[in-house]
């Protein structure tokens, strides 16, 4: 009956010590490894590739090493693993040198337990799951002289002050937005997207304090205030305030019940070179993308995967196919890596432009995915890579250059691949399916958060009239989720699994904006019976980061795309943001084995798809809506 604290490690998927880093002064290829807390470099093998002919302009590439037998790798893990009573622990000790560690005292042990380190963030949850618990709850975290932190025993407030909660409000680690207290707006998106169009919202500051006014009324802001505050934040963004007569009258449409759907095991590299023929062109492709939509793609087979997922390699292209193409773009690669590694600092002082970028990336770079095993620590070579990756895109897109995010979207690519040319190439097709969300007049964000309401007044017409009610019909707390797809939402590992689904293309278009569906639809019942005001809901809708299971989300969203298919009356304009439309009527393209169905009844007039008024405009292959 007592609550136990286990802890066993796991192995990780990527070995820094594989990775191999050039001298800064030499074109030669060193091996990086790190050992007692020290750095050392040594001259490493030739590498065997043909990207040993660009060593001047090479960083960082990868060695494998030969991997130790299952058994020896479990007896090591095994070697640290341990549990204890949470009854018997006296303290928990955080000290901070650097990393972060744990210390655990028990009451009665002579065995010292081993300091912990969570590689990819945790130890705040951790800690705040030991308080959670009835053994233990009064712990909480008192500061030493020495500059520690333990957790000990104290007693219990009854209840925290206005003051106190408007503190924790705001703490940047309980609350990363960062934009609601005291912010100012500066119109800077080409640099900082995300925090430029949240920013914008810094004039509700006076309006945080009705989170704390319990049962009291709630205040609606007048739509002009709201039009001319998203109006300032997203550039371009028309606002339609007046009546527009013949849409008075929403029909509630029956979608039907929604079907139950499961979800598979991840593809096995056995089941991967199952699907090649002789020559290494991928067979029976639909029904491999159908295998990897269901259940993923275990790490194993990820590097070789994504390259077709993104459409990097084509699906029928043979092996020396494949061996040619690489060759071709190695070269194209470097020699667009030399174009800025080869100017000069009197040029760079009269390219404004390069400058712009290079210390945007330089910044952004220092702070993405610092807490993953692959890019912490100082002058870590995946930092290098990232920063060279992002610097030879500018150099591929200069239009477009860099934009605050797209470190982001690019960190797990180059995770999984360990190849600076796989990586680049691969992040090229990401960015092509992304392009529009970093464009200067975000007409990529706002087609998606308008087809977004489209899609949750259809599937629940009570819980999106709720969020008008408290000014939050404009979405704008789903925007890093689309901006980014979830990259900061979900754990390292999750986003690997969801990037890779979404890929698939199954199993319709825009599935991503059924994830978001899926999230909300979860966390309407919470929003809604707790009455969620404006900060309230963008509060809540923010700690919800690193607390998703992406299981749970694809199948509720596999759920919501199946019911929308199957409804008779589904507006056109839905079937045309779903790509409905394209599929024959009736028909599961996760099916590919069915047959096509009767053509269903004509649907009835589009009367839901407009997000605050009016539809502008309906074709057969494209809509365009008009806020």
């Amino acid at each position: 009956g007592d609550i136990a604290v286990e802890f066993r490690p796991l192995e990780d998927a990527v070995d820094p010590s594989n990775m191999l880093c050039a001298g800064k002064d030499s074109s030669s290829v060193m091996a990086w490894a790190q050992c007692s807390g020290s750095q050392y470099q040594q001259l490493s093998e030739t590498q065997h590739s043909y990207e040993t002919e660009w060593d001047m302009v090479n960083a960082v590439s990868f060695r494998r090493k030969p991997c130790a037998s299952a058994l020896n790798h479990g007896h090591e893990r095994s070697r640290w693993a341990f549990t204890f009573c949470l009854s018997d622990l006296r303290s928990v000790t955080v000290k901070e040198e650097g990393w972060t560690f744990l210390l655990f005292e028990l009451k009665e042990s002579c065995t010292a337990l081993p300091a912990l380190h969570f590689h990819q963030g945790g130890s705040r949850e951790f800690l705040d799951g030991l308080r959670r618990f009835s053994l233990c709850p009064s712990v909480s975290v008192l500061r030493e002289p020495s500059g520690r932190q333990q957790l000990r025993p104290r007693p219990r407030e009854k209840h925290a002050s206005a003051s106190e909660q408007l503190h924790s409000l705001t703490d940047p680690h309980l609350f990363p937005f960062k934009v609601l207290i005291d912010c100012v707006l500066q119109q800077k998106f080409r640099k900082d997207p995300y925090v430029t169009t949240l920013g914008g919202f810094s004039k509700v500051t006076n309006y945080i304090f009705d989170a704390f006014r319990g049962t009291e009324e709630q205040h609606q802001r007048p739509p002009e205030e709201v039009a001319d505050l998203l109006g300032e934040v997203i550039q371009g963004l028309e606002i339609n305030q007046q009546e527009e007569p013949g849409f008075e009258v929403i029909t509630r449409i029956d979608l039907g019940a929604r079907p139950q759907v499961t979800r598979a095991e991840p593809l096995s590299v056995e089941d991967w070179t199952r699907h090649q023929d002789p020559e290494g062109r991928m067979t029976r492709v639909p029904q491999l993308k159908k295998v990897i939509f269901k259940g993923g793609l275990s790490h194993a087979v990820r590097r070789d995967a994504w390259k077709f997922l993104l459409g990097y390699f084509p699906w029928n292209s043979s092996q020396d196919e494949r061996k040619t193409l690489l060759r071709l773009k190695t070269d194209e690669y470097f020699r667009m890596k030399l174009q800025w590694k080869s100017i000069s600092d009197e040029q760079e002082r009269r390219n404004s432009r390069l400058r712009d970028y290079r210390s945007l990336i330089e910044k952004d770079v220092n702070r993405t995915d610092r807490t993953n095993r692959f890019y912490e620590g100082i002058d870590n070579p995946g930092l290098v890579l990232l920063n060279d990756i992002l610097m030879t895109y500018c150099m591929y897109d200069f239009d477009l250059g860099y934009v605050q995010g797209m470190s982001d979207l690019l960190s797990p690519i180059l995770y999984v691949m360990e190849n600076e040319v796989d990586a680049f190439w691969c992040f090229v097709s990401f960015m092509d399916q992304m392009h529009q969300n970093f464009e200067e007049q975000m007409q990529g964000m706002k087609t998606q958060l308008i087809q977004l309401g489209a899609l949750l007044r259809l599937l629940d017409l009570s819980f999106w009239n709720y969020l008008e009610s408290q000014d939050s019909g404009y979405l704008y707390f789903c925007f890093r989720w689309l901006l980014i797809r979830f990259k900061r939402e979900l754990s390292f590992q999750d986003v690997l699994r969801l990037w890779e689904v979404m890929w698939t293309g199954l199993p319709c278009h825009n599935f991503h904006l059924l994830v978001c569906c899926a999230i909300l639809d979860s966390e309407k019942q919470k929003i809604m019976e707790e009455n969620y005001g404006f900060n309230e809901i963008l509060k809540h809708i923010n700690e919800l980061s690193m607390k998703l299971d992406v299981e749970d989300i694809l199948q509720k969203a596999e759920g919501i795309g199946l019911q929308m298919r199957s409804c008779k009356d589904l507006p056109d304009s839905v079937s045309s943001i779903l790509g409905f439309e394209a599929d024959v009527r009736g028909s599961d393209p996760m099916d590919s084995g069915s047959a096509p169905a009767p053509r269903a009844s004509p649907r009835r007039p589009d009367t839901c798809s407009d997000l605050h008024g009016h539809l502008r405009e309906t074709t057969s292959h494209a809509v365009a809506f008009m806020s």
